[in-house]
């Protein structure tokens, strides 16, 4: 039997089966869903009031848990969030242009009389004197019009590459554009560029629609595994899709105009949108299923972009660090990176980098979930009516609100600030005790942190913070040998370096040495499109980094124990 749920503030019904929840009639309805937990009712953020269709009152339940018996109407809490993506880098425009896609002017000479060379064999003899590439795949779609194109133009042709691959054969230079893309866990950024003129056409951002399924890629992979990765494999290709042809439009272009597209992302978000199941991610010992740099085609995967465009996926370094880590150190040029660095990315996940170009070391936290508000009371993302900065002065507490209306929780950023200044105001303790008890609240905003958001946050900077020591430990340096600290991703954006430091999740002495980096994931993707060097670069960078399994070393426990508090033992 199936019945009809309507959402009354957005004037949307969708029909569902008996027993379906109320989450599942949001997604079929096209409507935006959180829920961080996966659907489990344990994170509470996706709670609605619903009715029978002709009922009066209106009940309070969680869209996970409340499943449909009867013609429903339903009242959405939370609406769409408008979430700050960041795309900007902090030096995109500095790096060689080398594009893995070309478009190439060419003389194919007729065939001599007494001969019957092919035009594809004459073409690719022009193309082998224009690059010094002698093998080419043949293109039975350019091969279609070639003869007549080559006859028209009396040989006169271009010609757009990748590779080894012929994309297609033009009379006249064709506008040749690519697109890549950071596939975060929470956002997804993307990058339009214009071959012909080197420029950055276009860039966009969205909510990565998968966290209807879970906020982070545990819950993912365990929904994936429970259902397949087919649902969610779907999900990430159609916004990527989506992304592509907003910015196609933007510029006022065909997609056909698309000849390459490249992502990087998380090892989880890799395999996700590949389709490849994660079982081998959650399960010891935490490998990925495959790590190569891949090159396919983009067709293949739902991508509506020119028919024989090439899509490119960065290679991964471990289980829980990804193609989007190999892109920050693209990013970073740390091929020929000299000072010694610590490099964090926070976000759903959080993976760092310690080292240069001698030798490097890379782990994975759990710690982005807690920064990304997905266990936080009063949590949630970098959106409008997110608290994502608190100050103390003169003592007492101020704060801004993104979009300066009313707030309506508090970010990651927003977060470790608060946390920093009632350490300052006494109003928390070393220990993570709240002096108010159980609850602090934020003024008469509504918004307030819990003595249980405390112990989270403490768990996530102390997994930080450990993960830092140990990888100077496993390196044999000092912190203080470390020259840079690069926080790259929209979370690293936008923290106070102060703040972070108060509370440890930066060690202290490092302070003077922290610089925001931006999006150094979306900017490595742009760059290994642009530069076919730094494509290249990619596995070298991949292979010659060392992962280090945070959870299978003995000292681990310790030293997490060691950060769990906010004061240093060392200074105690």
């Amino acid at each position: 039997m199936e019945y009809n749920v309507h959402f009354i503030l957005e004037g949307r019904s969708v029909t569902v089966a008996e027993g379906a929840t109320l989450l599942e009639a949001q997604i079929a309805a096209n409507l935006p869903a959180d829920a961080p937990c996966g659907g489990k009712g344990a994170c509470g953020k996706c709670a609605v009031d619903f009715r029978p269709r002709g009922a009066e009152a209106w009940q309070r339940a969680l869209a996970c848990r409340t499943k449909v018996t009867e013609d429903m109407e339903v009242r959405l809490l939370r609406g769409g969030e408008k979430l700050r993506v960041l795309t900007d880098g902090a030096g995109a425009d500095a790096f060689p242009w080398n594009p893995m896609v070309r478009v190439l002017e060419l003389e194919v000479e007729p065939c001599p009389r007494g001969e019957s060379s092919s035009d594809w064999t004459r073409l690719c003899r022009a193309l082998a004197r224009a690059t010094g590439r002698d093998a080419w795949r043949p293109n039975l779609a350019v091969c279609a019009s070639l003869g007549a194109r080559l006859a028209a133009t009396k040989g006169r042709v271009r010609a757009v590459v990748s590779g080894e691959r012929v994309l297609e054969v033009a009379a006249e230079e064709p506008q040749v554009y690519m697109a890549a893309f950071d596939l975060g866990t929470t956002s997804i950024a993307g990058y339009l560029i214009h071959v012909n003129d080197g420029r950055l056409a276009a860039t966009a951002g969205m909510r990565n629609p998968q966290a209807q399924y879970g906020g982070d890629v545990i819950s993912r992979a365990e929904f994936a595994l429970e259902r397949g990765p087919e649902t969610l494999a779907t999900c990430a290709r159609e916004a990527i899709d989506d992304l592509c042809r907003r910015m196609c439009t933007e510029v006022g272009i065909s997609w056909e105009r698309v000849c390459a597209v490249l992502l990087a992302g998380n090892t989880a978000m890799h395999h996700l949108f590949l389709g490849i199941s994660p079982d081998s991610l959650v399960k010891a010992p935490y490998n990925p299923v495959i790590s190569e740099p891949l090159a396919l085609r983009a067709a293949a995967y739902g991508l509506r972009v020119h028919p024989a465009a090439p899509l490119f996926l960065l290679p991964v370094i471990g289980g829980f660090v990804g193609a989007d880590t190999v892109a920050c150190l693209i990013s970073g040029d740390w091929l020929r990176r000299e000072k010694r660095t610590l490099m964090i990315d926070i976000g759903t996940n959080g993976e760092l980098v310690m080292g240069n170009h001698a030798r490097r070391i890379a782990c994975s936290t759990a710690a982005g979930p807690a920064f990304e508000g997905a266990k936080i009371t009063c949590g949630m993302r970098g959106a409008d009516g997110a608290i994502d900065h608190v100050w103390a002065k003169d003592g007492a507490l101020g704060w801004h609100v993104i979009g300066d209306g009313p707030a309506r929780g508090i970010c990651g950023s927003g977060l470790v600030d608060l946390t920093a200044a009632l350490l300052e105001l006494g109003e928390l303790d070393g220990y993570g005790r709240l002096k108010a008890g159980e609850r602090f609240d934020l003024g008469d905003t509504g918004v307030f942190l819990t003595q249980k958001d405390v112990r989270e946050i403490q768990l996530a900077k102390a997994a930080i913070a450990a993960g830092i020591r140990l990888m100077a430990a496993r390196l044999g340096i000092a912190l203080t040998d470390i020259e840079e600290v690069d926080i790259a991703g929209a979370f690293g954006n936008y923290i106070d370096p102060d703040s972070a430091c108060a509370i440890g999740l930066i060690p202290a002495e490092l302070r003077r040495r922290i610089v925001p980096v931006g999006n150094a994931a979306g900017e490595g993707a742009r760059r290994a499109l642009s530069d076919a060097d730094a494509w290249a670069s990619a596995e070298a960078l991949a292979r010659g980094t060392e992962f280090l399994e945070l959870a299978t070393l003995p000292e681990f426990q310790d030293a997490f124990v060691d950060q769990l508090n906010f004061y240093d033992d060392e200074e105690d």
